[in-house]
């Protein structure tokens, strides 16, 4: 990753135009080759960015410190640095993705144990399945044999459907696993978080933890 820090304007050319005029900004070139141009607010949100596939071209001459970021569909990201007050690249290696917490993990365990829990018919392909961003928690399939992502929170908010989302678009690239639909679970899921879920077509499935480590009766709930 690189960061930059300079006085900068920056303009985007594409189906809609901008304009940031002059300021210090902190800029992110990523290894997926994504650029973002970050002010000192606004939280992780940037101000403009590029999403890969992309292309980053620094001006040499008389175009010397502008940097010109065009997508496949031809937009343009044009930064004009003006002073670059920092400019250093850190190599990041392959990020482990998110680490449950302790009832997240036993939740996980407890469900591909008792994957019928989800539907009649349902069976175990694995936990943790390795994709390149990360692994998704349960991958099953259904009884009708379509492969199922499941992505397990405690707490079920709208960061994790994007997560699950970012699996989806990933697994469905391979043959031998498409179509794949997913399914977010969670002892309790945030009412934006089932609207987004809903609008891209993901299920949603409230767990019961007490239940579904009630061995003595073997009953597993599903709300």
């Amino acid at each position: 990753m690189r960061l930059v820090i300079a006085r900068c304007s920056v303009d985007y050319a594409g189906r809609l135009t901008a304009h940031l005029p002059s300021a210090p900004r902190l800029i992110l070139v990523k290894a997926d080759g994504s650029v973002s141009i970050h002010a000192d607010d606004r939280a992780y949100k940037p101000l403009n960015w590029m999403s890969p596939p992309c292309t980053l071209k620094e001006g040499s001459g008389e175009e010397e410190g502008v940097w010109t970021v065009v997508n496949k569909a031809g937009e343009k990201l044009i930064i004009t640095m003006e002073e670059v007050l920092h400019d250093s690249s850190h190599e990041l290696g392959v990020d482990p993705g998110l680490i449950k917490d302790g009832v997240e993990a036993h939740l996980q365990e407890l469900l591909a144990d008792r994957i019928e829990t989800l539907g009649e018919g349902y069976t175990l392909i694995r936990r943790e399945y390795m994709t390149a961003i990360g692994p998704v928690d349960i991958l099953c399939r259904d009884a009708d044999g379509q492969t199922v992502a499941v992505e397990i929170k405690r707490r079920g908010e709208i960061d994790g459907v994007e997560q699950l989302t970012r699996y989806l678009e990933l697994l469905n690239r391979d043959p031998h696993l498409a179509p794949v639909r997913g399914v977010f679970a969670a002892q309790e899921i945030k009412p934006q978080a089932r609207v987004l879920a809903t609008d891209r077509g993901i299920g949603c499935a409230v767990l019961d933890y007490d239940a579904l480590r009630g061995i003595e009766d073997d009953k597993l709930r599903l709300f």
